[in-house]
């Protein structure tokens, strides 16, 4: 039986890439534009040489939590079934947590966010 469940997936760095998409996922997506308010991105480096290959870099954006209020990243949400979220999660190295926030368009959605972090604005 083929699991078809949808779950919403705010991206802002790689997992937008179509040539990412078509690896992890065996298909292009098409996301919507949104925002998750409150956050900044930062650049970190990335060591899995799976990561970097299907990147095509060792430099991936971070989102961490910040303290301006007019800070928002901008993204898309892209829909995906429980395989294929289990296939994100898969690609996000260990600097990365998934947490559920709220977009500025108001859509509930996953994200992956700093893992170090310990203060997030969206509770």
């Amino acid at each position: 039986m083929v699991d078809v469940s949808a779950h919403l997936l705010f991206s802002y760095g790689t997992l937008q890439q179509s040539e990412v998409q078509l690896e992890r996922f065996g298909r292009e997506l098409h996301g919507a534009a949104d925002g998750l308010p409150g956050y900044r991105t930062t650049l970190i480096t990335i060591t899995d040489p799976e990561v970097i290959r299907a990147s095509g870099t060792d430099r991936h954006p971070l989102v961490i939590p910040s303290t301006d209020p007019n800070d928002v990243v901008e993204g898309s949400v892209f829909s995906l079934t429980t395989a294929e979220l289990a296939a994100a999660d898969d690609y996000e190295v260990d600097d990365y947590v998934r947490i559920e926030v709220t977009l500025t368009s108001g859509t509930r959605a996953w994200a992956y966010l700093d893992a170090r972090a310990t203060c997030r604005p969206d509770g």
